[in-house]
Order: structure tokens, then sequence, then C-alpha cells
């Protein structure tokens, strides 16, 4: 401490001296005795002024000393405290460990009781949240869920009252999946809007309303109606079990729980599969509609006309309302011409007949070979559209292929459609035809026989 103090002495020293000297190097050139005196009174300030710098410091060393001992202090009893603290926390360490022990002991079997309640209220909260009767009963999944959470992370029992909660909402949802129910609830429409309605729930497997399938939304728990309804049929049935008071009726259950009624709602209808087709379906189409048309005109007419052949056959005056008449009256025009000459009249007004009876079956014909043609069209363009959205996107995504392949499939099959009834209809058209023309044949070669045996 010694030797610091005399270093601060002669460090102010030298500043007192550079002060001086500068101080002098200032002012005015004095002589010998007055620069003396003036070093003198120099010397005598600059002691003073050390004198009291060095009280200063010696107080303050004091000071420095004082709070040094006062910090030492303070910290041999943090360190006592902390000393104490550890030994403290060690014991309880101990002591949690014994009162684990008697508690693991006192519980025995009840610790695996409430391993296996806690895992089951945790699986069937899962099963409440996706069952449609949740939409009837509601916070039966925030109940479970609480519990899970409570004996998980806080380690506490269940008391008697959740344990019999929790068997008593299973019975309950049990109980429930096997009752077809009505109850009133809010109904979010397929506009958005939400009206109070009554629904009837089919067990745990379906929820209908106004003759639709309604679905529960899981995530904001409301009971909406299916924006896209499944086939006629299904909703047919949805209606009926609404309007049956007890009666056994039918009704389209789905036992997944909605997977197999999601599936049956995206399947497009008939008016969707004919669009997916696109131009060349529509063609289809109404050449279709063209050929059974003309099949159905071919058909009433060749009926009416073998009707008249018919009542003719057993008519022994000719009549000119059917083609075997007008054949008939051919040999009462000319009743002097012999043989040759009755016959190449007769075949003349068979040949006149013949064009009547086939009228329109080689158009009928023709469709029924140029449906599948252009079915076939279809298909060879739906594939080069398929191989141009590949050629842009790649074959990651499959939707971007589905409707190029929808066009192809979809042409083949209208044009099967239209090209089997069509080709059908043609060979009994035709078949009808040549049995009415066979007739008038057949009856030609009687009058030409019974002709020529009249000599």
């Amino acid at each position: 401490m010694k030797q610091i103090t005399q270093k601060i002495k002669m460090i102010t020293t030298l500043m007192a001296l550079l002060v001086s000297s500068s101080a002098m190097a200032q002012s005015k050139p004095l002589d010998l005795d007055a620069l003396l005196k003036q070093l003198e009174n120099g010397q005598t300030l600059q002691g003073q002024q050390n004198q009291q710098r060095e009280q200063e410091f010696a107080a303050k060393v004091n000071e420095q000393d004082r709070l040094l001992k006062q910090a030492i202090a303070g910290r041999d009893g943090q360190l006592a405290s902390s000393e104490k603290l550890e030994t403290q926390f060690e014991e309880n360490e101990f002591k949690l460990a014994d009162l684990n022990e008697a508690l693991g002991k006192r519980l025995g079997s009840l610790k695996e009781l409430f391993g296996v309640l806690q895992q089951v209220a945790g699986d069937t909260k899962s099963k409440f949240q996706n069952s449609v009767i949740s939409a009837q009963i509601p916070g039966r999944a925030e109940f479970l869920d609480n519990l899970a959470q409570k004996m998980g992370q806080s380690s506490k029992l269940a008391s008697i009252e959740e344990i019999e909660r929790v068997w008593f909402e299973m019975q309950r949802e049990m109980t429930a999946s096997g009752k077809v129910t009505k109850f009133t609830t809010d109904v979010v429409e397929a506009d958005g809007s939400k009206v109070n309605k009554e629904v009837v729930r089919v067990g745990s497997f379906a929820l209908v309303a106004d003759g639709k399938y309604l679905e529960y939304l899981i995530d904001s728990q409301n009971v909406a109606e299916l924006v896209r309804q499944p086939a006629t049929r299904y909703v047919d049935t949805a209606e009926a079990i609404q309007q049956s008071n007890g009666e056994l009726v039918e009704f389209g259950l789905d036992p997944t729980g909605g997977s197999i009624l999601r599936l049956k709602v995206q399947e497009p209808s008939y008016q969707e599969r004919v669009e997916q087709g696109g131009e060349v379906g529509y063609i289809i189409l109404i050449v279709g509609a063209v050929g059974l048309f003309l099949s159905l005109e071919r058909l009433i007419s060749l009926t009416i006309a073998r009707n008249k052949v018919n009542r003719q056959l057993k008519q022994s005056k000719a009549q000119s309302d059917n083609p075997l008449g007008r054949v008939i009256k051919v040999k009462e025009e000319f009743p002097q011409a012999d043989t040759e000459t009755l016959e190449l009249k007769l075949t003349e007004a068979i040949l006149r007949e013949v064009p009547k009876l086939g009228r329109s079956l080689t158009a009928i014909k023709i469709i029924s070979v140029v449906a599948p043609l252009m079915g076939l069209l279809g298909t060879v363009t739906g594939m080069i559209r398929v191989f141009q959205d590949i050629t842009l996107y790649g074959t990651g995504d499959p939707k971007i292929m589905a409707g190029g392949i929808s066009t192809a499939l979809v042409t083949t099959v209208l044009g099967l459609v239209v090209a089997i009834p069509t080709t059908l209809l043609y060979a009994m058209l035709n078949t009808r035809s040549k049995n009415i023309v066979f007739i008038l044949q057949e009856q030609a070669s009687g009058i030409i026989a019974e002709r020529a045996e009249q000599g």
C-alpha cells in the first residue's frame, strides 16, 4: 500500500511540474528571483494538494476494505445457506422416494387399473370424436380428454365418479349405436345457412334430415348437409326412414361411418358421365337417337304391314292397303296374260314393294357400324389429350390425366351403347322385311302355277 502511495505522489508531482512549466512558458519572462519565488510557491501549493489527495485516498481505501469484508460475509452466508438447502433437498429426495414406494405398495393392482383407465380414456375419446352420436350427445370427448391429461401430466388419481362416468359413456355409446332415434339440432344447409331441424340418427352410422344425408363435422362439431347427395335410390331410402313410424324400411347404410358414402357422393351421375365424353359423346348420342327413331318407325310400319298381310292371306278378295293385296291385284289386272308375262308383272309388283319394306334399314345398319367407330375416335382423342398432359405436367398427379381418360372410356361406352341395340334392331327389322318379301314371292309363285295349270 505504501509503494502505491509513493507512486501516486511521484505522478502528482510530475503533473504539477508540467502544469507549472506550461504556465511559465505561457507567462512573460521573469527575473531569476521571481522565478525562484514562484517555484517555491508552486511546491508549497502542490504539497498541500498532494496531502489532501492522500487523505481522500486513505479514506476510500478504508471504505473499500469495509465493502470487501461485507461482500465476503455475504458470500459465506450464502454458501452456508446453499449447503443447508442442498442437505434439505437430499433429505426430501429420500423422503419422496420413500413416499412413492409406500404409495406404490398401497396402490398395488390399482396402479395398473389407473394406467388402463388412462389408455381407455384416450382411445375412447378419439372414437367419440368421430362418432355421429356426438351430434346428439356433445361434450363426451372433452371429459375424456381432460381425464387423460390429468392422469398423465399431474399423476393424479381418478375419482370414483370419474371412473363410473367413463364406464357410463362407453355403455351409452354401445346402447345408442343400436338405436334409430330422432332429435333436434342445428343443421348447416348446402347454401351455408343454419336451420334447426329434426334429425334422424341411424345408430352410429348415418344422420338424415329432410330426406337428405348429413355429415358430422369433427372440427366444428356441427351437423351439415352433404353438398352433393348420393344416387336417387339412396336418397329415397333416407326419406323412407325419416317418415317411418317404427315399421321396417330399406335404408342405404354405410357401415364404415361415412367413408363409402363419401365415395358414393363423388360418383358422377349419368349426365356427368355423358358430359365427360365431350363433343364426340354428344354426336354419338345424336346419331343413336336418330337410329332409335328410325328403328321405331320401321318396327311399327313392318308390324302393321305384317298384320295386314296376314289378314290378306285369310281373304279371297285383294285389298290395296297391303303389299300382298297389291301383288294379287296384278293377276286381276291381266286375266288373259300368258304365264311368262304374268310372272314378269308379278316380279315387277314385288320389286315395287321391296323398297317400301326395306326403307331406312340401310341407315340403321350404317349407324350400328359408325357408332363404335365414333367411340373409337373419342378414345383416340382422349388418349392424345392424356399424353399431352403427361408431356406438360408429368405423371405425378393422376387427376391431371383423369379428364382425358374419362373422355376416352366414356366415348367408347357410348359408341357400344348405341351400336349394340341398333345392330339388334337392324337384324330384327331386316328379318321381318325379308319375311314379308318371302310371303309375296311365295304367293306370286302360287299365282303363276295356278295360271300355268289353267293353260
